[in-house]
């Protein structure tokens, strides 16, 4: 189960350029990386389903009421990305938005919640409308909802 205190101790990212900014976003407090290249990003640490290990990344996203909303997207690729198999495994994930630290609770939109969260995370990040054509996989939205 990830809380919010395993981003301190959680493994990087094995993309180089996403665990540098992983690092410097923690490093930081916050203060940097938040915001690259006109998106806003936030760091997730999972639990690894198959280690136990706790895993971070850097993810860009967006908000729906109290809700943080990322996109599962790798790039395109035919298969999930793992800090999204981990949250299928146990859905507690430790959270950093800017400065702020929490436990949150992941779960997958509906097909409902999905039909109105794509256009807008695609708005803020135009790419992912790419990689949904890229692959034949349905591309998960996960909503992470703070437990503070």
């Amino acid at each position: 189960m990830a809380v919010a205190d395993d981003l301190d101790r959680a493994t990087d990212s094995q993309w180089d350029w996403v665990a540098e900014q992983t690092r410097t976003y923690l490093a930081s407090g916050g203060t940097e990386g938040h915001e690259s290249n006109g998106v806003q990003m936030l760091v997730v640490a999972t639990t690894g389903r198959r280690t136990s290990i706790p895993r971070r990344t850097c993810l860009i996203y967006g908000t729906d009421g109290e809700d943080f909303v990322v996109v599962a997207s790798k790039g395109g690729a035919d298969d999930d990305p793992e800090w999204f198999k981990n949250l299928q495994a146990d859905p507690s994930a430790g959270v950093q938005v800017g400065p702020r630290r929490f436990t949150a609770h992941a779960r997958v939109a509906s097909a409902a919640e999905r039909a109105l969260l794509w256009p807008r995370m695609a708005r803020i990040f135009p790419l992912y409308d790419e990689y949904a054509h890229k692959t034949t996989r349905e591309i998960p939205i996960v909503l992470l909802t703070p437990q503070e």
